[in-house]
């Protein structure tokens, strides 16, 4: 048999060197792009309103392929439409990125609903523990309401009077609002609901 040209075996090796390249650039980049849209609160049948975003559709048959993988992923009970609709800031009301060590007022209107809670949530979307005995998250029944109906709830690791939600130590964090037998849950008019905004009040050095 006779001995390959040296020119030939250069360019069998230039040949399969392009195509693990190019198997190694698609692989690569689907993963990444998957990761990515895991990551992502705002996707795939997302709803944004003001600083929160909402997911409508996750329990429901309607639900897209990413969020099932998503809910799958975080071992979270996606809520249905008759059970309720949860929301989740991720940032505040400048656009930065919500963080333990920095304190906030959550402000405003929650929108009509049977029961909500309100809590802080950590990396792996867990309710962050206040080291304490005081509980890690608040509900409708336990907040002060103002004279227009409208609330103010602090959220920082130093107690503050009226409405105080303790976060602990530092890192990255969300905020999840989770309203129980809403009727918004339901409609179609997500979007146009009116959600309290969540200022900065200042970080600790």
């Amino acid at each position: 048999m006779p001995e390959r040209h040296p020119l030939d075996r250069l360019s069998m090796l230039k040949t399969s060197l392009l195509i693990a390249f190019t198997l190694a650039v698609a692989i690569g980049g689907g993963a990444a792009s998957v990761w990515f849209a895991l990551q992502a609160r705002e996707g795939v049948g997302a709803v944004t309103v003001g600083n929160w975003t909402a997911y409508p559709d996750s329990g429901t048959p309607d639900s897209d392929p990413y969020s099932r993988a998503r809910i799958a992923r975080e071992g979270i009970l996606a809520l249905g439409r008759a059970e309720g609709l949860a929301f989740v800031a991720q940032r505040d009301s400048n656009g930065d990125a919500l963080r333990r060590d920095c304190r906030y007022t959550i402000e405003g209107t929650v929108p009509p609903a049977r029961f909500w809670t309100l809590y802080a949530a950590d990396e792996v979307n867990a309710a962050i523990a206040t080291g304490t005995r005081r509980a890690n998250a608040l509900n409708s029944f336990q907040v002060l309401h103002q004279p227009d109906s409208s609330l103010a709830i602090s959220v920082s690791g130093r107690p503050s009077p009226g409405n105080w939600l303790r976060v602990t130590g530092t890192g990255p964090m969300t905020f999840v609002l989770t309203l129980y037998d809403t009727p918004i849950a339901s409609s179609t008019g997500v979007s146009d609901v009116e959600l309290p905004q969540v200022l900065k009040a200042g970080c600790d050095a």
